[in-house]
């Protein structure tokens, strides 16, 4: 690894930092020789190949030969292309095959003998519809794993009812939870449910193939419904319901768990997140704003106490932030061990010389798109670093050289099967 550091120094947000630039040498990546077929579309389940891809996984993804993944008209576009398709399918290859037809479902099975993992997320009893179910698909390679993602889960009475995030936002609970108190409930503006999903399957993904190589078990299907993720950020309103009958409300900014916990505006109109969920942590911010009186008033010294008082706590901390622009409540508050940030755009994310020295953010090289910063990979690994070589190909770019290479095909076999509309 070279790195390269600049002799740039800045104060920001309260921090003094050094900004770097650092450029990563080809390393070996953990999941090299992990070999994925992804047939899915749109977003959760193509973000679970992508988080493997991005540490070494080999990912073909296979695309419908007319119209391709629904993904690539999904959300912003630049000259017609989505720009998160680029993302969301970086360090991918792309052919198309269709598989609704009898010679496309026996090309797959083909391909499927040289593959780990396959990922999917149709409509259950769609795969079954085309040959391809599970009994089908481990008659040609039992140690496959097969990830199926879909609304509701496998089996059950909504199994066959069509699915995406946002019902599965709504049906979880979520939304009962999120929003304003006086308000209605509020669905995330962003696709939470397909992104925790896609986290979520990759888990699934590398435990199955844990168990395979180290407790020689073949291969196995992974039932992986868009709600059941959720549910597990909503425990403490579950548990608190199930134990003791408590039905959890809209808190806005607030929490029901904690206080203080809210976003607060600043004297030059910006805003902070603040929280206090550990007692030090409340001590230290009391201190900060020269209240220490808090620490030992019986309204406020305990969490429980806090919870119930909140209004006037909001109150005595809001007074003390707007009277203040936010660089000043930022240094204040973390120097002296509260806990507290800005509340960011998208803008200042790009802008933010702590994100820039972490490589939140990499510029990627495309040839349609040019230079394009995106996400970088979820976490640093001191020995065995992800990386983005690529970002989303183009619709059926790899489909040619893939016959030829993998599947042995010569130009005439590879010339009927476009007549016949198989790729």
């Amino acid at each position: 690894m070279i790195i390269h550091i600049m002799s740039l120094q800045k104060k920001y947000w309260g921090t003094s930092i050094l900004v770097r630039e650092v450029n990563h040498m080809n390393e070996q990546l953990p999941l090299q020789g992990l070999k994925i077929l992804d047939i899915s579309t749109m977003l959760a389940a193509p973000w679970v190949s992508t988080h493997l891809a991005d540490f070494g996984a080999e990912v073909l993804k296979i695309e419908h030969p007319e119209y391709g993944d629904h993904a690539r008209k999904y959300g912003a576009q630049k000259d017609g292309k989505s720009v998160l398709w680029k993302s969301l399918n970086r360090n991918k290859k792309s052919i198309t095959l269709n598989f609704s037809k009898m010679e496309g479902q026996e090309l797959l099975k083909e391909i499927i003998k040289d593959y780990d993992v396959m990922i999917e997320n149709f409509r259950p009893g769609t795969l079954e519809k085309w040959n391809l179910s599970w009994e089908e698909i481990e008659k040609v390679n039992p140690n496959l794993i097969l990830l199926r993602v879909s609304g509701f889960g496998q089996k059950g009475p909504y199994s066959e009812r069509r699915g995406f995030g946002t019902v599965a936002e709504g049906m979880s609970g979520f939304t009962s939870i999120n929003g304003d108190p006086t308000g209605p409930p509020i669905l995330p503006g962003i696709p939470l449910a397909d992104g925790l999903s896609g986290i979520a399957g990759a888990l699934m993904v590398m435990i199955a193939t844990y168990s395979k190589q180290n407790h020689q078990t073949k291969g196995q299907v992974i039932d992986l419904s868009l709600y059941e993720p959720l549910m597990r950020l909503l425990e403490p309103h579950l548990l608190a319901y199930d134990q003791l009958g408590i039905i959890a409300n809209r808190v806005g900014n607030g929490s029901s768990q904690t206080a203080p916990r809210n976003a607060y505006p600043t004297k030059d109109g910006n805003w902070v997140a603040l929280s206090a969920s550990a007692q030090s942590i409340f001590e230290n911010l009391c201190i900060a704003i020269d209240r220490e009186d808090l620490i030992i008033n019986e309204k406020f010294n305990t969490n429980k106490n806090r919870l119930n008082n909140v209004a006037e706590l909001d109150e005595i901390i809001s007074g003390w932030i707007v009277k203040r622009d936010l660089d000043q409540v930022v240094e204040i508050l973390n120097e002296s061990g509260a806990v507290v940030g800005p509340m960011y755009n998208v803008k200042q994310l790009y802008q933010d010389p702590h994100y820039t020295y972490r490589e939140s953010f990499v510029s990627v090289t495309d040839d349609e798109f040019g230079e394009m910063r995106v996400p970088n990979v979820l976490a640093k690994l001191s020995k065995t670093p992800g990386k983005i070589s690529t970002l989303g190909p183009k619709h059926s770019e790899h489909t040619i050289e893939f016959l030829k290479e993998s599947l042995k095909m010569g130009d005439k076999e590879i010339s009927e099967l476009k007549r016949g509309g198989i790729i």
